[in-house]
């Protein structure tokens, strides 16, 4: 068994006032399959470049075990998928590599393609492949594999090989927001959270399960020391006021006015002088008491992630039928990407289109927003009026500040910011260009713009692409709530479990 150990790890980017990680301290086996969690942002790929030694981790991490990274870069892609992915893994005979490849249901017919015609999926399975065909062959020996995010090129049935896959292998991170793959393949759970850095055992849904029991004990804890402290304040200040007249016996008025009557004496005096010492005691006491449970509360809520909750605005139209396919057929020129489809959605209807890489899901999307490039045969219906908000699956255009993104969108500046908070951006993200935001940042501009527009549907294409679990959930209560009619695509099981009616299957 080996150990990968930080101790005290903190790290900040070079010009950055806050730190990444800082003072973090845990252990991984580099047996575990381990799932890592945590918001965008939060620094996973941070962590795990600290790993390969990219990033300088000024001897915070000990590990005895090389790393080595998904996506890896190959530098000469010319040639077969075989020949290009054997050359990743040169120690490997072919047939160990085809065998793996086989196991990632890596489509036969795409062995005898050119490496740089393969789709975003089959790269995917091919250099995983290549990773663990590589491990496999050094025996003892194995790097500890850094699997940054895979699943954003794969269909769900690319995505349940997977899991099938990662199930039978030892010794990885996988970096994932899919919560369904995270439980069919890891055995351990690294989060980052809002204040520490934890490793518990079990999937994604053990931890879930532990964090949920954890924030609840504390919300409660929480409540029960907000009540108590009010308790001990109303004391304490019922005590300080007795202790000031008890006081006020001893002298001024008070005294005064009993000498005259005749009743302090020496006893009467030593009375009420142990009588007010024993009262600043107790106000004494309360205070420190007061003070514990602040102390215990402060050290509260700390991990609880303050997820707000999100509104949207769809319009209703005054037809049900909003959008039909009868027997349409889409192609690019002379290709053909799908035919003889019909299908309708109905004002209401959330419905979720699903099918492999390629099999035409964005080219619906792109004929129904009416793009010149695809041409359309049979009969596509839609009302002339109807008002559409689009996400698109591609990020790489936003470019600038939200400002300038805002106007040009016309969307209210205000609003999309208000949005952004709620997905976690602080706001310092504000004053950055678009260009510089992370992967999940960027796609979440895309939602808020989103969000931000009356429509009477929205076309989200792979909206949560690089979105972090907690933003998932709150997606999916906003359309519980709102009920939004939708058309969208997405592979992530649990998403579409949870909010379509119904599915376009291609």
């Amino acid at each position: 068994m080996s150990a990968i150990q930080a101790t005290n790890l903190t790290f900040a980017y070079e010009g950055s006032y806050d730190n990444i990680f800082e003072n973090a301290s845990f252990t991984i086996d580099t047996e575990w399959r381990l799932g890592f969690t945590g918001r965008n942002g939060r620094g996973k790929t941070t962590f795990l470049r600290l790993l390969t030694g990219e990033l300088d981790d000024r001897g915070a991490i000990s590990k005895s075990v090389a790393c080595a990274y998904f996506p890896c870069p190959i530098e000469n892609q010319s040639g077969t998928a075989p020949e290009v992915l054997q050359s990743l893994c040169p120690d490997a005979q072919e047939w160990e590599l085809l065998r793996e490849l086989n196991l990632l249901e890596f489509s036969p017919e795409a062995l005898h393609r050119p490496f740089e015609t393969l789709s975003g999926g089959e790269r995917v399975k091919g250099l995983l492949a290549a990773l663990f065909t590589a491990n496999e062959v050094r025996r003892g020996e194995g790097r500890f594999l850094l699997i940054d995010e895979p699943t954003n090129h794969l269909d769900a049935r690319g995505r349940r090989a997977l899991g099938a896959y990662l199930r039978q292998k030892r010794g990885f991170i996988l970096v994932s927001h899919d919560r369904a793959l995270l439980d069919a393949c890891t055995d351990h759970t690294l989060s980052i959270n809002r204040a520490n850095i934890e490793v518990v055992a079990g999937n994604f849904s053990s931890w879930w399960a532990q964090k949920q029991r954890q924030d609840n004990y504390e919300l409660a804890e929480n409540e029960k020391l907000k009540k108590d402290i009010k308790r001990l304040e109303a004391a304490a200040r019922q005590s300080a006021q007795w202790a000031d007249n008890v006081e006020s016996m001893k002298r001024g008025k008070g005294a005064d006015a009993a000498r005259k009557k005749g009743h302090v004496g020496l006893d009467t005096m030593a009375y009420y002088g142990e009588k007010s010492r024993r009262m600043q005691q107790r106000r004494k006491n309360l205070e420190r008491r007061q003070q514990s449970e602040l102390d215990e509360k402060s050290q509260l809520l700390k991990n609880i992630e303050a997820v707000d909750e999100l509104k949207i605005h769809p319009l209703q139209f005054h037809t049900d039928k909003l959008i039909e396919f009868d027997h349409v057929s889409l192609a690019y020129g002379e290709n053909i990407v799908c035919s003889n489809l019909s299908f309708q959605l109905r004002q209401g209807e959330r419905l979720a289109v699903t099918g492999r890489n390629g099999s035409g899901k964005s080219t619906i999307f792109k004929a129904i927003l009416g793009d010149p490039g695809v041409a359309v045969t049979g009969a596509l219906r839609i009302p002339s009026q109807l008002k559409i908000s689009y996400v698109p699956q591609d990020t790489s255009f936003l470019r600038g500040n939200l400002t300038d993104y805002a106007d040009a969108c016309g969307i209210d500046e205000s609003l999309l910011k208000a949005i952004l908070r709620k997905l976690d951006f602080s706001r310092v993200q504000f004053e950055k260009d678009m260009a510089d935001f992370s992967s999940g940042q960027k796609k979440k501009t895309l939602l808020a713009r989103s969000l931000c527009e009356q429509a009477h549907v929205y076309l989200w294409d792979e909206p949560l692409n690089f979105i972090d679990v907690f933003s998932r959930m709150q997606i999916e209560r906003l359309i519980k709530t709102f009920q939004p009619t939708m058309l969208f695509v997405e592979h992530d099981a649990t998403f579409c479990g949870n909010i379509a009616t119904g599915s376009v299957e291609l």
